[in-house]
């Protein structure tokens, strides 16, 4: 739900800006008004298998909605969200991107592997409507499958999500402490998300739960994590909401759990759009006033016009020179587009050759057709794992050079950055196909009795011929003993050689793989430093035109303002002292939605 505050403000600069004839800063203006109608804050209930993610989202939500089963998984990621009567849509994304509402009964025959084993359907997510007042406020739930180890290709794929998401919520049940990689996810997702929390689920089945949050903290503070750890229970939970119990409830752990999610993330949303929409109505306001302060100054004091507008035609020159290609800003952007290119052209590559070299080792290690199952696997979650990493370097690069873009640009024009939308790696993995499952031919019990019955005629036919200068027979012991050894030999032989071309023949289908993810991903990265790139270009444009209709308005006001009439000058004095206490209870107001906000932002 919108700051109405916030909305409030944002139409009363709208009209302000039509009034005075400035479409370009109603476009900024309106821009904020989409944002703020964007309701969702989204969270992600992530973690292993099993580990009680989708009861965690009914319990939260008292109903049950996300299928949970003591053997069958989540397969697909279910978004839960507030609307005022029960509804199902299943969302597909890709070229041919489609929705179609189902019945919510039905929910659990495609989000779960019981009714979509391995989301054979090639569903992108299920989006659950209900009416519930921890939902209405815009709070979106979303539950997503279980990774499978955070190390592997679905926990890559999730990993490459957290930059999307308003805050993260990792699962894990108090079976045990946690582990290294649920460690390790949680420090990455510290640096994407700006709020993520620890959930112990399974309470009530495991009576050390406690020694088991003290440790998880002890091994949080360790790793200097700062997350908040919630020890809960859905089961004491659901049954508290059900018998309207307050002790029962106060025992699952879940107020705690609620309140976090309200004070912490919802009012952490709220104050980013009360923040963000300050700044762009402080900015408008400036703008709006600068042609009034400047043609005010020259109707008070009309011997300084001249000056006035003297300064005011350098600071066109210096705003137009901000649209100009050789503008500084620009040299910026387009140099350090280029270099973080190459610089991740560079990085995947070399992750991939490091997984290349790996894989190589495995496979020269054992024999393919007895290892390629396990092995494809591996190979599907290094890579996915690769990508991830890739991507979130580049998010987190992408980042630094805009805020170098912006440092260039305020040497001339404050600034503010915008935010940038990169998109998800996990999306280019999909394109990829599965790693292809090389020919592995094998040597059958008649092929070896063939192979070494050939092999053994000619040994025997050898020997046996050579004995028989000494008087023996063809067939003697000697010439048998001979044909079982060139046979066993031979037939060590055809499997050392079949080996050789199994171990080739997988390999090639490693680097056939890696090839295809190289260009895939190679398009898909450039594809997104291109967006980045034309985010910035745009921003920055947009905000170098809006100052320089500003400097042109102030420079046209400034030479109109002499008037030989006394009482005509007067009479515009007052005009304009007005409008600009017009403005300035504008910018008040502006101030008043974040306290401290800055009183000029361009």
């Amino acid at each position: 739900m919108a700051v109405p505050a916030a909305m409030e403000l944002v139409d009363l600069a709208l009209r302000a800006t039509t009034a005075y004839e400035r479409p370009d800063l109603t476009a900024r203006l309106e821009h904020t008004r989409r944002r703020l109608e964007d309701p969702d804050v989204r969270v992600l209930i992530v973690g292993e298998f099993k580990q009680g993610k989708s009861q965690l989202v009914n319990a939260l939500i008292n109903a049950p909605v996300c299928p949970v089963d003591d053997d069958l998984a989540t397969a697909v990621p279910t978004a839960v969200l507030y609307a005022e009567k029960p509804a199902v849509t299943l969302v597909w994304d890709g070229e041919q991107r489609r929705r179609t509402d189902v019945p919510v009964a039905k929910l659990a025959d495609y989000v779960s592997e019981a009714g979509n084993p391995g989301n054979r359907q090639g569903l992108s997510r299920a989006e659950v409507g209900l009416p519930r007042n921890l939902l209405k406020d815009g709070l979106v739930l979303v539950d997503t499958p279980g990774v499978g180890g955070l190390g592997s290709a679905h926990g890559a794929a999730t990993m490459a999500t957290l930059p999307t998401a308003d805050a993260v919520l990792l699962v894990s049940d108090a079976s045990q402490e946690y582990t290294a990689p649920e460690l390790e996810f949680l420090s990455t997702a510290m640096r994407l998300c700006p709020n993520v929390a620890g959930v112990i689920t399974k309470t009530d089945l495991y009576p050390q739960w406690r020694r088991i949050t003290d440790l998880d903290r002890g091994h949080l503070a360790t790793a200097g994590i700062t997350a908040e750890l919630f020890p809960v229970s859905s089961v004491l939970r659901l049954e508290a909401v059900r018998s309207e119990d307050a002790e029962l409830n106060k025992e699952s752990g879940f107020a705690e759990l609620v309140t976090f999610l309200r004070t912490e993330v919802l009012a952490r949303a709220d104050e980013l759009d009360r923040r963000s929409t300050s700044q762009d109505v402080l900015a408008v306001a400036d703008q709006l006033g600068a042609s009034m302060r400047a043609e005010l100054s020259a109707q008070r004091d009309p011997q300084l016009a001249g000056a006035l507008v003297s300064e005011l035609e350098i600071a066109r020159g210096r705003a137009a020179a901000l649209k100009d290609r050789s503008a500084r800003w620009q040299h910026t952007l387009n140099d350090g587009v280029q270099d973080l290119t190459a610089d991740i052209e560079y990085d995947m590559r070399d992750r991939l050759r490091a997984i290349g070299r790996e894989g190589e080792q495995l496979l020269d290690a054992a024999d393919p057709a007895d290892i390629w199952d396990q092995f494809a696997e591996w190979l599907e979650g290094q890579v996915a794992g690769a990508m991830s990493a890739n991507f979130v370097w580049a998010g987190q690069r992408a980042e630094w050079l805009a805020a170098q873009v912006a440092e260039h640009f305020a040497a001339e024009g404050d600034a503010v950055l915008p935010a940038l939308r990169t998109g998800r790696s996990s999306d280019a993995h999909g394109q990829v196909s599965r790693v292809e499952r090389p020919d592995q031919e094998r040597i059958g019990f008649g092929q070896k009795l063939y192979i070494g019955a050939r092999g053994g005629y000619g040994g025997m036919l050898m020997i046996g011929l050579a004995t028989t200068l000494a008087g023996f027979a063809m067939l003697n012991p000697l010439s048998i003993g001979a044909g079982l050894l060139f046979g066993a030999k031979t037939v060590r032989e055809e499997q050392a050689r079949q080996l050789a071309r199994r171990k080739a023949e997988s390999k090639a289908a490693m680097r056939k793989h890696l090839d295809e993810v190289t260009f895939q991903v190679g398009k898909d990265s450039r594809d997104m430093l291109r967006q980045v790139q034309r985010q910035l270009r745009d921003h920055f444009t947009s905000l170098a035109e809006e100052l320089q209709t500003s400097v042109d308005t102030s420079v046209k006001a400034a030479q109109k303002a002499v008037s030989g009439d006394e009482n005509v000058r007067r009479a515009r004095i007052r005009d304009l002292e007005a409008e600009l206490d017009r403005i300035g209870k504008l910018e008040d107001k502006a101030r008043a939605l974040v306290p401290g906000a800055r009183k000029v932002l361009a």
